[in-house]
C-alpha cells in the first residue's frame, strides 16, 4: 500500500522580508527560505506551503494580517490570476530599485568579475500601454479560479480569448481589459470573441486539436498603424467561409487596422514562423519609427515590444559603442572620414534594428542572425533608409562567426551582441576573444546568463560601464547593457 504523503504545513504570522527572482518574495522560517508569489516585503500573512525541499519551501498566501506600507493597489482586474504583471502591487519606484539590485546581485554573484559603479536604471517612459504587441490564445474551455469552480450556478466549459495560465496549457484566462497596450487592442479582441460566440464559431481545443478560432496577435507602431493576425484551424468540413466572414466583420468594424492577416495552422503549437500567412486587408506589414529611421515589421518580425524604451536601450548601446573611439585602420594611408570610423559586428542582429540604428557612426556594420526571414527584413530596412554600409548574414552564430569569416570581412573595432535569454554559445565567446575588438557592447535580457558570459570574457576584457534599462514595468524582467574594454 502506498504511503500517504504528510500534509504540508500552514505557516502563521510570517513576515515577508525581501524580494526574489521571477517576481516572488522571500520569508525566512527556521533557517529555511520560503518563496512566496504576489507578496510584498513588510506583509504579515499566513502561508500554505505547496512544496518543501531540504533548503527551501514554496508557499502561497492564504490570509493577510497586515499589509506592507510599500504596497500599492493593483490597477488591473486580472491581477493575481494572470501572471503577466506580477508587480502591480509594488510602486514603480520600488520596482526600479529591485531591478537595479537584481542586476547588481547577478553580475556580482554569478560573474565574479571586477565591476564599476553602476549607472542608475533607466525607467520606462510609459508604465501602462507601453507594449506594441500582444498574443492572445483561444480555447473552448476557460480557466476558472477555485472560487468559480465552487459556484454551481456558473457554466464551466465556456470559450475564452486571453492568456495561457501556467500549469494549464489547454485553458485560457479570459481577458476583458489588458492595460499593457493601447485600448484599441481590447476592443478588437473582445469583438472577435463576441462575434465568434454569437455566430457559433468553435474555439480551439488544444487537447483534441480541433476548433476553428485558435489565436489572435495584435501589433501597433509609432507610425499609428495596426496589424491583426488571426490563426484559424480548418478541419475536414472546412471553416474557411466562417473565417472570412469573421475577418470581414473585423475589417469593417475597425478601419484603423492597416494590416489584417490570417493563417490556417494545423500544427500542435501556435508558433507562426514556419507558416504561410495571407493578407485579407491592407499590407502584409506595418512600419515602426525610431529617430529618423523606418523599420518594416512583418507578422514574423521581431521588434522590441516597448517601442519608446527600445530607443533609449539602443541609444545606450550606440553611446557605449562609439564614445571616443577611432577605427583600427587609423594611421594607414587612408585619410577619409569614413576610414576613421570603426568596423562594427552586430551579433544576433534580428531584423537589423541596432545595425541600422548605429550605421551612421560606423565604416561598416556586419549583422549576423539565425533566422533567414529576419535577415531579409534587415536588408530591406537598410534599403528603406538609404543605408549602404551594412552587410547581413543568416545562419547559426557559432558556424558563421569563425576566424575565417573575420579574416575575410575584417577584424572588428566594436562588437555589439544582443543574444537570446540563453546567452552566447562558448564557441561564439571564443571567437570574440580571438577577434579581439577594442570594445564589446553586450545587450542582455537576462543578466544571469550575461554574468556567466562576462566571466568567460574576463580573461581579456574588463567591465567599464553597466546600464540597466527597464523595458517591462510591473514585471521582474530587466534589460542590461554592459561595455567591455580591453584590459
Amino acid at each position: 500500500m502506498a504511503r500517504k504523503k504528510k500534509p504540508l504545513p500552514i505557516l502563521e504570522n510570517i513576515t515577508i522580508t525581501d524580494y526574489a527572482a521571477e517576481g516572488k518574495s522571500i520569508a525566512r522560517v527556521d533557517d529555511m527560505v520560503v518563496f512566496v508569489p504576489w507578496a510584498v516585503p513588510g506583509d504579515v500573512c499566513d502561508l500554505q506551503v505547496r512544496r518543501k525541499k531540504h533548503s527551501f519551501m514554496e508557499a502561497e498566501v492564504i490570509r493577510y494580517h497586515q499589509y506592507s506600507k510599500v504596497r500599492t493597489k493593483p490597477f488591473c482586474q486580472h491581477f493575481g490570476i494572470c501572471g503577466g504583471c506580477k508587480w502591480q502591487q509594488i510602486p514603480y519606484e520600488e520596482q526600479l530599485k529591485m531591478k537595479q539590485q537584481q542586476v547588481y546581485d547577478q553580475l556580482h554573484r554569478i560573474g565574479k568579475v571586477e565591476l564599476p559603479e553602476f549607472r542608475p536604471i533607466l525607467g520606462s517612459v510609459k508604465t501602462q500601454e507601453y507594449r506594441n504587441k500582444l498574443d492572445f490564445g483561444c480555447a473552448n474551455k476557460r480557466w476558472l479560479t477555485s472560487e468559480q469552480l465552487k459556484d454551481e450556478t456558473l457554466v464551466k466549459d465556456t470559450p475564452a480569448i486571453g492568456f495561457h495560465i501556467t500549469g494549464a496549457f489547454d485553458k485560457i484566462l479570459p481577458i476583458e481589459k489588458c492595460w499593457l497596450m493601447d485600448d484599441l487592442q481590447n476592443q478588437i479582441r473582445n469583438e472577435v470573441r463576441d462575434y465568434a460566440i454569437a455566430n457559433g464559431l468553435a474555439f480551439f481545443d488544444l487537447r483534441e486539436q480541433k476548433g476553428l478560432l485558435r489565436d489572435v496577435i495584435i501589433r501597433n507602431s509609432a507610425s499609428g498603424e495596426w496589424m491583426v493576425i488571426i490563426q484559424f484551424h480548418y478541419d475536414e468540413t472546412g471553416g474557411e467561409v466562417e473565417a472570412k466572414n469573421l475577418l470581414k466583420h473585423i475589417a469593417d468594424k475597425f478601419p484603423q487596422i492597416s494590416s489584417l492577416l490570417y493563417l490556417d495552422n494545423q500544427k500542435c503549437n501556435d508558433t507562426i514562423g514556419d507558416q504561410e500567412i495571407h493578407t485579407f486587408k491592407g499590407k502584409d506589414h506595418i512600419f515602426e519609427l525610431m529617430e529618423d529611421l523606418k523599420f518594416k515589421v512583418g507578422p514574423k518580425s521581431f521588434y522590441q515590444t516597448n517601442t519608446e524604451q527600445a530607443y533609449h536601450l539602443y541609444s545606450v548601446a550606440r553611446e557605449f559603442a562609439f564614445s571616443s573611439i577611432t577605427s583600427s585602420t587609423s594611421g594607414t594611408s587612408e585619410t577619409s572620414e569614413t576610414s576613421q570610423k570603426p568596423l562594427v559586428y552586430d551579433l544576433y542582429t534580428g531584423t537589423g534594428t541596432i545595425a541600422n540604428f548605429v550605421a551612421k557612426k560606423a565604416r561598416q556594420v556586419i549583422g549576423i542572425e539565425y533566422v533567414p526571414e529576419a535577415i531579409e527584413d534587415a536588408k530591406i530596412n537598410s534599403e528603406i533608409n538609404g543605408i549602404d554600409n551594412t552587410l547581413f548574414y543568416a545562419g547559426d552564430m557559432k558556424d558563421i562567426l569563425t576566424d575565417d569569416f573575420i579574416a575575410e570581412h575584417g577584424r572588428p573595432d566594436v562588437i555589439i551582441t544582443d543574444p537570446p535569454r540563453a546567452g552566447m554559445h562558448p564557441d561564439v565567446v571564443k571567437t570574440i576573444l580571438n577577434a579581439a575588438p577594442e570594445r564589446i557592447v553586450y545587450v542582455s535580457c537576462n543578466p544571469a546568463t550575461q554574468a556567466r558570459d562576462l566571466q568567460m570574457l574576463d580573461v581579456q576584457y574588463k567591465v567599464a560601464e553597466v546600464q540597466p534599462v527597464d523595458m517591462f514595468p510591473h514585471t521582474p524582467h530587466v534589460e542590461n547593457v554592459v561595455l567591455l574594454t580591453k584590459k
